[in-house]
Order: C-alpha cells, then sequence, then structure tokens
C-alpha cells in the first residue's frame, strides 16, 4: 500500500465525491485543516455529545445507556474537562473508495496540549462523518475550536482490491450523520 498524493486526494475529492466539504487549506489564525502532501488535515464540527456528570458507571461499550450523554450543538467552541472524553464528529462527510483505506491521527498542535483523538480506520467503501473520541490527558481544561482542524488522515491506494468491503459487509455505522456512540448487533 502507498500513500496517496495531494493530487489524488483533490482528484478523489472533486470527482468523486470522496471528502466533502474539501478544502484546499485553512487562512488566518485556525489550527490548520486541508489538503497537505500525502493527507488532509478534516475538521471539527460543532456538535458533541458530552457524558453527564451525575453518570455513576461502569461504562459498557456493549450497552451504553441512552441518558449517558448530554448533546450541545452549535458550539463555536468547548471547554473539554481535565482527564475526560467526549464524542465528536468531522465537519467533512467521507466516501471511501473501494480501493483506498485510510488511518486517522490527531494533530501535533493538539496533542501538544494533552489532547488525544481517537478514531478508527475507514475502511474501503465506507461513508458518512467520523465519530471521534476526543480525551483531554491533561490535568487542566482544555479548549476545542469547531471549524478548525482536529486530526489528519493519510489515504492508503491497495495493490489489490478486497473481497468484502464496509459497504459489503453492511457496517453498522455505514453513512453515519451525526454522533454515533457504541453499538454491538
Amino acid at each position: 500500500m502507498a500513500p496517496l498524493s495531494d493530487r489524488k486526494i483533490r482528484e478523489l475529492s472533486l470527482k468523486r465525491g470522496m471528502i466533502e466539504p474539501f478544502a484546499e487549506s485553512s487562512l488566518g489564525p485556525v489550527i490548520s485543516f486541508g489538503l497537505s502532501a500525502y493527507g488532509y488535515d478534516y475538521r471539527l464540527a460543532d456538535s458533541f455529545m458530552v457524558p453527564r456528570a451525575d453518570f455513576q458507571g461502569p461504562l459498557d461499550p456493549k450497552a451504553v445507556p441512552a441518558d449517558l450523554f448530554q448533546e450541545v450543538k452549535g458550539a463555536e467552541s468547548l471547554l473539554l474537562a481535565p482527564r475526560s472524553f467526549l464524542l465528536a464528529r468531522s465537519l467533512e462527510y467521507f466516501r471511501i473508495p473501494r480501493e483506498v483505506l485510510v488511518l486517522g491521527f490527531g494533530k501535533s498542535t493538539l496533542a501538544r496540549s494533552g489532547l488525544l483523538v481517537n478514531v478508527t480506520p475507514l475502511e474501503p467503501e465506507w461513508e458518512g462523518h467520523l465519530t471521534l473520541s476526543l480525551a483531554n490527558l491533561s490535568p487542566y481544561p482544555l479548549r476545542l475550536y469547531a471549524n478548525e482542524g482536529i486530526g489528519q488522515l493519510v489515504f492508503l491506494e491497495a495493490s489489490d482490491l478486497c473481497e468484502r468491503s464496509y459497504k459489503d459487509k453492511k457496517g453498522k455505522y455505514q453513512n453515519q450523520k451525526v454522533i454515533t456512540p457504541s453499538k454491538v448487533e
């Protein structure tokens, strides 16, 4: 597998809708986003799911309580409490081609402030907004900014097409448009 170049990422995004909205690069004093040499820095949307302070736990990923999260919409920024986490989503919507696998990483600017960005691989033919788990590892509140960079994706092109894609498997997170807590089906 070889990483896709900026040219190929741009072409797949503009001609096949791989990334929408697609940004060449950011302007102004923001946490950077947009196309890079061999990847794409995606943005944080303005909605979040914050665990309720009165939740007593334990948290079971196989049975997430429906009332665990409080939704926050339309926030320009949000303070993430020390040693806590929340769920968020990408501003961009992704349509991954069958010949591509995507790996995600956090941005160094945010990592240096204690933010851990967790996103699982974007499998071939997966489609949707990314649901992100954002954890503040620091002992201080950490400000997150909507519509600015939150993580980087590296697109890898396969030398051979897979037998079964995420779409073929009818994956449970296919076409997600909202923040989606864990599901077990």
